[in-house]
């Protein structure tokens, strides 16, 4: 391995133990093998990390080969999508290889199985199958056509390769074991007939393998010594290795199939059919839009390689499946920009100031620092005159002394120019401010080295010379999803959580040294983020992307949220210690007003499933849970459901019984199962509001 000293992750020890063992470390060979069905996500960014990492540490070759044994779903876009986005990714293989290289030899290898007894034609219906096979309690029952004669499989073989018969009238299934306790051992499908166009082959086949047969077989053949795939393939290595075990020759390498967590991004999705979904329902602008969580998406929005790689190895690889806030990404772009990134000016939501005493027509050229983390980066020129764009959130009329940017008798300082002083504002006649009129210290220049300058003011604001400013269209993106994990709750459509403010479309005005800027150029826009020239700029008009915000606003807004969810817990002890219905109600209404600010769905749920417990604080919180906060009933679990609705009748407060009655008369589709629960409680209740809202219709 490298020199480098460093703890090695559970895939470093396999390869560490396997050449301890005698494997010889010129044999080491990985692979990343997409389907070219889809565009590159951020979860293949890892894997590519995770496998070129291995090659670069261990001196051994990668290959990139294409699993591309499903004409039906993959396209030579896709192929071109996949390899420009690893070569971006700073990587490059040592072979580009296929799957459909190796058609001719898996089907070589299907015949003899057949001539083995290992593999037969099976003319059964899909739905007859899934019945046959069993389930995963119950053992599967021989197919009726398992023991065909090897004649009869080998004619049947042939015509289906020669396109004799329909898609689903036959397939080929190895014959391994219909009672094993591996639902992927009980008679695999190894072929089946497909009369579609191949990217590769064109029409030359009509049958093709399914990926567990194709798969393990390329590895063998390309003599990959460590195939590493998801978790989800756990199940698929035993099949790997005995499909492995019908072919190897002990003088060729043996790939050895071994698995590692899927990292999940939250606040987005990882899957290719949902992707797809989003491309094709419009709710993004195609497998590049800058919201996807694909490569090509990630590098369109201002992503870089450095941060994507740095990204791979800050998360590491893992055995456990696990959520990977967002965030943790946004830390390592805003790292790398930090670094790299030229600072400039923008507004992008602008307000005119008029610097009164600032003689009409002068101008003058100030420099300004590219980047103060980079020394080399040197100095640019940016014009000053008397009116200016300023942010309009920069400004207020009035201020407390906890606002330390512009207000009416109080100094800024003007970022790389001089210090003024807010004197009036003009107003329109909805009361609109519409201009900001300031004097200016004339000897406040910045870096003049007066006295002036060095006096200290509280704030600094950056700024555009309005005669000089460029206009562009800065699209102000936003994560796509308001749930942090949107396609992990039972009965929930993903796409119901699709952010509606995911991108904001505004005209912002740039200093004009961004005026030749090119696709992908990146710059720090000061105070505000960093940005990147988005591919439909023109010359004649700009277009930028947000890439990131200088501060996670998600982060400020999930802990307000996590914030009002433990306030209103402890605010539900005052219930109960308050002693009329009226300061009852006015902690009630406070808290239901808390609750309806909380959009974060996952934190509602977690929260009500927390709180399902004896305490009667608890459950009449998540009573209020269930009455103000967005969840709906049928948005949880009905065993969670259940359970509130049981324990919280059973309670020994009033007000608890009080609330779950309420929510449950609104739940009509679950009311019926508490019938008798509630007819008993009418029975024996003391509480005669209990009692008045029970014998309610």
């Amino acid at each position: 391995m490298a020199s480098e000293e460093k703890a090695l992750n559970f895939i470093e020890q396999i390869i560490e133990e396997d050449i301890k063992n005698g494997l010889s470390q010129q044999k080491l060979r990985f692979r990343f093998p997409p389907e070219p069905n889809g565009y590159l996500h951020i979860g293949h960014a890892s894997s590519i990390a995770l496998n070129f990492g291995l090659g670069i540490d261990y001196q051994a070759p990668v290959n990139l080969r294409f699993d591309d044994t499903n004409p039906a779903k993959e396209e030579q876009e896709f192929v071109d999508a996949i390899k420009r986005d690893v070569q971006w990714l700073g990587y490059q293989w040592a072979h580009e290889c296929y799957a459909s290289d190796y058609f001719q030899q898996l089907y070589d290898w299907a015949v003899e199985f057949i001539k083995k007894g290992k593999a037969y034609v099976d003319s059964q219906t899909s739905e007859e199958m899934a019945i046959q096979k069993g389930t995963p309690t119950t053992p599967g029952v021989d197919s009726p056509y398992r023991n065909r004669s090897v004649e009869e499989n080998l004619d049947l073989f042939e015509r289906m390769k020669n396109g004799e018969f329909p898609e689903g009238s036959h397939i080929l299934r190895a014959k391994i074991d219909m009672k094993s306790t591996n639902m992927l051992m009980r008679d695999p499908i190894m072929y089946r007939i497909l009369h579609k166009h191949h990217h590769r082959t064109g029409n030359d086949w009509k049958i093709y393998p399914m990926y567990d047969w194709a798969h393990g077989e390329s590895d063998y053949l390309e003599e990959i010594s460590h195939s590493f795939c998801t978790l989800e393939f756990l199940p698929h290595r035993e099949l790997y290795d005995w499909f492995l075990d019908q072919i190897y020759d002990d003088k060729k390498v043996r790939p050895k199939q071994r698995e590692f967590a899927r990292r999940n991004l939250s606040h987005t999705v990882v899957s290719k059919r949902k992707l797809l979904k989003l491309v094709e329902d419009k709710h993004v602008n195609g497998w590049d839009d800058p919201r996807m969580s694909t490569v090509s998406g990630l590098r369109r929005r201002g992503y870089t390689p450095a941060s994507i790689r740095n990204f791979a190895n800050t998360i590491g690889i893992a055995k456990r499946d696990n959520l990977i806030d967002v965030s943790v990404l946004e830390f390592c772009i805003r790292e790398d920009l930090n670094k790299t990134a030229p600072r400039v000016m923008a507004v992008l939501d602008p307000v005119k100031l008029v610097i009164t005493n600032y003689p009409e027509g002068k101008e003058e050229w100030l420099d300004a620092e590219n980047n103060q983390e980079d020394e080399s980066a040197g100095f640019r020129k940016v014009p000053f005159s008397r009116e200016l764009y300023i942010e309009r959130e920069d400004f207020l009329e009035e201020a407390t002394g906890k606002f330390f940017r512009l207000t009416l008798g109080k100094e800024v300082r003007l970022k790389n120019a001089y210090i003024i002083k807010g004197e009036s504002v003009v107003k329109d006649a909805a009361g609109n401010i519409t201009e900001i009129h300031v004097t200016y210290d004339t000897d406040s220049l910045s870096g003049s080295g007066t006295e002036a300058s060095q006096r200290k003011v509280s704030g600094t604001l950056h700024w555009v010379s309005i005669a000089h400013a460029i206009e562009a269209e800065v699209r102000l993106y936003d994560r796509l999803f308001t749930d942090e994990s949107p396609d992990t709750h039972k009965g929930k459509d993903f796409l119901e959580f699709v952010n509606p403010n995911s991108l904001q479309v505004i005209t912002g005005y740039l200093e004009p040294s961004l005026k030749d800027a090119k696709n992908e150029d990146k710059f720090q826009f000061q105070r505000l983020g960093y940005f990147t020239v988005d591919k439909d700029s023109t010359s004649e008009k700009l277009v930028f992307n947000r890439t990131v915000a200088l501060k996670d606003t998600w982060e400020e807004k999930g802990k307000k949220e996590e914030n009002i969810i433990n306030n209103s817990l402890k605010e539900i002890n005052k219930y109960f210690k308050v002693a009329t219905d009226e300061e009852r109600n006015s902690v009630e209404k406070a808290i239901g007003e808390e609750l309806k600010n909380v959009s974060n769905f996952s934190l509602l749920q977690n929260t009500l499933k927390k709180n399902i417990n004896n305490n009667k604080s608890s459950l009449l919180f998540s009573n209020f849970l269930l009455k103000y906060s967005n969840l709906k009933t049928s948005d949880i679990e009905l065993e969670i459901l259940h359970k509130l609705y049981s324990m919280s009748l059973k309670s020994e407060s009033p007000f608890v019984r009080l609330e779950v009655i309420k929510n449950l008369k609104k739940d009509t589709i679950n009311f019926s199962e508490f019938s008798s629960q509630l007819l008993e409680l009418k029975n024996s209740e003391k509480n005669e509001q209990v009692l008045n809202l029970l014998s309610e219709n």
